[in-house]
């Protein structure tokens, strides 16, 4: 995913659009170039690690787009819908791998959102009624978080390999 093109003025969709694609790239190239065993590294006590981060934002994609503001099941969501597990990242899983699940959960949830009005809005089960602009508002700060987050963890493996 390349970043896309900067966006400062416009429409409230755009803006929103855009900020979202950005923290989504900001967030891939937190482990873009990382070998398997970086992307795996604990450097902090919780169980995140690089690829974890990316992983879970997958999940994030999925949940949010596809089944609240779709409202598909489980069953037809592209990919696995346990958020307990979602930073888990299976052995037989590349970085690559995971950032191509992310980038394809990403791509579907640009299809969904693009016919659905911003104030459209649809339930979920703990938070309640939802509007798709607040669904955009979370997901740009989720991704802003864990970007954060990814950098670092990328800082702290750029460090070791240079010690």
């Amino acid at each position: 995913m390349q970043d896309p093109i900067r966006t400062t003025d416009g429409p409230e969709r755009q803006l929103l659009e855009y900020l979202l694609d950005h923290v989504r790239a900001e967030l891939i190239d937190t482990v873009r170039g990382l070998s398997e065993a970086e992307a795996r590294h604990r450097r902090v006590p919780s169980m995140t690690t690089s690829i974890g981060l990316v992983k879970h934002a997958a999940f994030a994609e999925r949940n949010w787009f596809q089944r609240v503001l779709a409202g598909l099941p489980d069953s037809e969501c592209d990919g696995a819908m346990v958020g307990e597990d979602s930073f888990v990242v299976g052995d037989d899983e590349t970085v690559a791998d995971v950032i191509a699940e992310f980038e394809r959960a990403s791509d579907r949830a640009r299809t969904i959102a693009a016919g659905i009005d911003l104030d459209a809005t649809r339930q979920h089960p703990v938070v309640g009624t939802v509007s798709l602009r607040w669904i955009y508002l979370l997901m740009i700060q989720e991704f802003a978080r864990h970007a954060g987050h990814g950098d670092i963890l990328r800082e702290q493996t750029d460090a070791t390999s240079r010690a």
